[in-house]
C-alpha cells in the first residue's frame, strides 16, 4: 500500500481510481463499511482504491482550540485503512486555506485533477467545501461535470435489544464511551480494542516498589484516553514503523495515583507476571479490553498492594497470563 503526504506525492502517471473521503478517526466499523463499499466498486471497475484523510483534524482548523481527542494516530489510521484493502492513502494537510475551497474547487483540485476519480464513495452525511456547503447530491452533480459517479453509504447503527433502530456508530460516540470508561462498548463500535500508544518513560517507579513494575506511557497530545480507572488489556512493543513485535496480557492503570497525592494523569501497564521487561525508550501500545474498577484512594500502600493483587488476578482471568 502507498502513503502519500499531500496531493504533490500522487504519482504523475496515476490513472483512474475509486476514491473515498473522510477523517476516519479510529477507522471504526462504520468507516470500515464505507471503505468496503469502495473496495467492492474498485473490484467491479478493475481500479485501485484511494482513501483521502486529513491531518490535523479539520475541527481544530475551523474552530481552533476545539481539537477532539484522537482515537488513533495518523500512522495507525493509515495502517488500519491499509488493512481494509485500500491501495493508497493520501493524507491531506488540512489548512485554513484548504478549508476555504468551495465545493467545485475541492472536487476539481482533489478528485479530478490529481486522483482522476472514476467513482467516489462517502458516508451519507458527508459534507465538503467552505462552510460544509457541499453534500452527497452536490457531489453527484459535480461528478457529472468532472466525469465520475458518486454514492453515499448509509451510516451504520447498532440495533437495540428488541430490534429497534439503535445509535449510529461514530467517532464522537466512541469518545463518549471512553470518557465513561466503557472500553468494552468502545471496542464493539471500533471492531477491536481501543489502543493508546506512547513512549515508555521513567515514572515514580512506585509500581516496581510494590511488586508490579509498570510501563509508564508518554502519550501524544490529543490522545483519547479512557476515564480514570483500572483495566484489563494488553501491552505491546512496536517497531519503528508501528508494527507490533510482541504483546503481553496486562493490567492497566489510568489516573493520578490518588493514594500518593498524584496530580498528573498517567497511563501505566503491568505485563502480567513479568518483572524482567526493560521497555524504557520503547514505543509501545496499550489495548483496553475491560474496565475492572474506578480509581480509588487507599489509606495505605499495603491496602493498595492488596487491591493490586486482586486486580491482577481479575485481569488474568479476562485476558490470560500465567498464574
Amino acid at each position: 500500500m502507498q502513503r502519500w503526504q499531500g496531493l504533490d506525492d500522487v504519482p504523475g502517471d496515476w490513472g483512474r481510481s475509486v476514491v473515498t473521503i473522510g477523517v476516519f478517526d479510529g477507522v471504526h466499523r462504520g468507516h470500515q463499511r464505507i471503505v468496503a463499499r469502495a473496495v467492492e466498486a474498485a473490484a467491479r471497475l478493475d481500479l485501485p482504491v484511494v482513501v483521502i484523510t486529513f491531518d490535523p483534524h479539520p475541527v481544530e482548523v475551523v474552530r481552533p482550540g476545539s481539537h477532539p481527542p484522537l482515537l488513533c494516530s495518523v500512522r495507525r489510521r493509515v495502517q488500519l485503512l491499509g488493512g481494509e484493502g485500500c491501495d493508497a492513502v493520501c493524507v491531506l494537510p488540512f489548512t485554513l486555506e484548504f478549508s476555504r475551497l468551495g465545493p467545485d474547487e475541492f472536487v476539481r483540485a482533489v478528485l479530478a485533477d490529481r486522483l482522476h476519480a472514476r467513482w467516489v464513495v462517502v458516508g451519507e452525511n458527508f459534507r465538503f467545501g467552505h462552510r460544509a456547503a457541499g453534500d452527497v447530491p452536490l457531489l453527484a452533480e459535480l461528478g457529472e461535470k468532472y466525469d465520475f459517479g458518486a454514492e453515499g453509504v448509509p451510516l451504520l447503527s447498532e440495533q437495540g435489544d428488541h430490534g429497534e433502530h439503535g445509535v449510529t456508530i461514530s467517532s464522537s460516540g466512541i469518545r463518549d464511551w471512553l470518557n465513561q470508561g466503557d472500553v468494552a462498548r468502545a471496542a464493539e463500535d471500533l471492531g477491536r480494542p481501543h489502543r493508546v500508544e506512547g513512549v515508555v518513560v521513567r515514572g515514580q517507579q512506585r509500581g516496581r516498589a510494590l511488586g508490579f513494575p509498570t510501563a509508564n506511557l508518554e502519550t501524544a497530545p490529543h490522545t483519547a484516553i479512557p476515564a480514570d480507572g483500572v483495566y484489563a488489556g494488553w501491552l505491546a512493543r512496536l517497531d519503528p514503523e508501528g508494527q507490533e513485535e510482541q504483546r503481553w496480557p496486562a493490567a492497566i492503570s489510568v489516573g493520578t495515583n490518588p493514594t500518593f497525592d498524584g496530580r498528573e494523569q498517567t497511563v501505566e501497564a503491568y505485563a502480567l507476571d513479568r518483572d524482567d521487561l526493560d521497555l524504557y525508550g520503547t514505543h509501545v501500545a496499550v489495548d483496553f479490553a475491560a474496565r475492572l474498577r474506578g480509581m480509588v484512594r487507599f489509606d495505605s500502600a499495603e491496602a493498595l498492594t492488596e487491591q493490586m493483587h486482586r486486580d491482577v488476578d481479575e485481569a488474568r482471568d479476562l485476558v490470560g497470563g500465567t498464574s
